[in-house]
């Protein structure tokens, strides 16, 4: 291809195809660009943060504009690719696993290996095929990894839209990961992708803790995968009997939508699950020592967590779960755990069986 860095703007079209190519080469389900105006998106972000829907995820609000103006987080951005990739593996039924108490939830995208570095690994590759055919230009990869709203850049890049469930959302469900570059070039910007939400309002009436508080405004405050991912403190009690057995994040929301009727598994290995943590028995994983925890969640999205809010999820889940000696004695083989964080937790999961057992007899 001749070098398009200079040329007009009909080379830059041919070269947004040859990118949609490339891409789709490389695993990407879709590939998009997206201007940089970003303003709407900065409007409710910056309305969001004033609610404090944002919990103690501070860094959100640590960057400033940065975030929704491309071009102050990395100067001369021009256009955007914006990259989504299918997560959802053939795994344990989902709703068969929320609906047994002594088994674990895990969220979906996190049961294989951590997709943030095979995503930056897959737009390195795409980026370079670019410079292979233009030259040198400025670029920058992304995926989940500094202040960027991916999500109203997806949109904008015709990837899909914003449910109400504040998710990306295509025809063929929400199951995926996305990733970015952002660019020099002027690519030729996609037209946005319009809404099908219609009426529904599947997500906002299944969610267990309300945190879906309006169409396409979600409280992190109240949203279990805060609870169980971002919060490093205790979890609040009211809420925790609302947490099932979900131990790393929910998929509610996701599971109940129409559109993810459509949705089809994946074809990377790396998202397939690993050590059978699509069913796992809350039980056994509450026996972990934190050698067992880092050596069985290496590579995996769930080493975030650490070995101390691991043992606090899983403690309310057990609390959670149907009144049973097993859970009891292994409730109680941690009551002296050296975190306080984790005695709490196990003393209210011991109360909370105890109180099962009673209304049982």
């Amino acid at each position: 291809m001749a070098d398009l860095h200079n040329s007009d703007a009909h080379d830059y079209t041919a070269l947004v195809q040859q990118i949609r190519q490339w891409g789709a080469a490389l695993g990407f389900q879709q590939v998009g660009i997206s201007h940089t105006d970003l303003s709407a998106a900065e409007t409710e972000l910056n309305q969001w943060l004033a609610a404090g829907h944002h919990g103690e995820m501070g860094y959100m609000a640590q960057h400033g504009s940065k975030r929704s103006r491309p071009a102050e987080l990395v100067p001369g951005t021009l256009s955007i690719i914006s990259a989504r990739m299918d997560y959802l593996p053939p795994a344990a039924e989902p709703w068969g696993v929320l609906q047994n108490g002594t088994r674990g939830y895990i969220a979906r995208y996190a049961l294989g290996r951590d997709y943030h570095k095979l995503i930056r690994t897959r737009l390195q590759q795409l980026a370079a095929q670019i410079e292979g055919a233009i030259g040198p230009y400025g670029y920058r990869v992304f995926s989940d990894s500094a202040p960027v709203l991916e999500k109203p850049i997806a949109a904008q890049a015709g990837l899909g839209w914003v449910g109400k469930h504040s998710n990306l959302l295509t025809r063929q469900g929400s199951w995926f990961f996305l990733g970015e570059i952002y660019t020099d070039l002027p690519l030729p910007a996609d037209r946005a992708a319009s809404a099908h939400c219609g009426r529904c309002t599947a997500c906002i009436d299944l969610c267990p803790t309300r945190a879906i508080i309006a169409p396409y405004t979600v409280d992190a405050r109240l949203c279990i995968s805060y609870l169980t991912i971002e919060l490093h403190g205790a979890i609040p009690e009211p809420l925790r009997p609302l947490l099932g057995n979900r131990i790393y994040g929910c998929d509610d929301c996701q599971l109940v939508c129409p559109w993810n009727g459509h949705a089809r598994h994946t074809a990377e290995p790396d998202f397939l699950p690993r050590r059978g943590l699509d069913a796992p028995q809350l039980v056994d994983l509450f026996a972990w020592s934190e050698q067992d925890f880092l050596h069985r969640t290496e590579g995996s999205p769930l080493r975030r967590l650490g070995h101390e809010r691991w043992l606090r999820n899983i403690a309310v889940a057990l609390g959670n779960a149907p009144a049973d000696a097993t859970i009891r004695s292994a409730l109680q083989q941690r009551s002296e755990h050296p975190s306080a964080l984790v005695r709490e937790h196990v003393a209210w999961a011991l109360r909370r069986q105890q109180q099962r057992t009673e209304n049982r007899t």
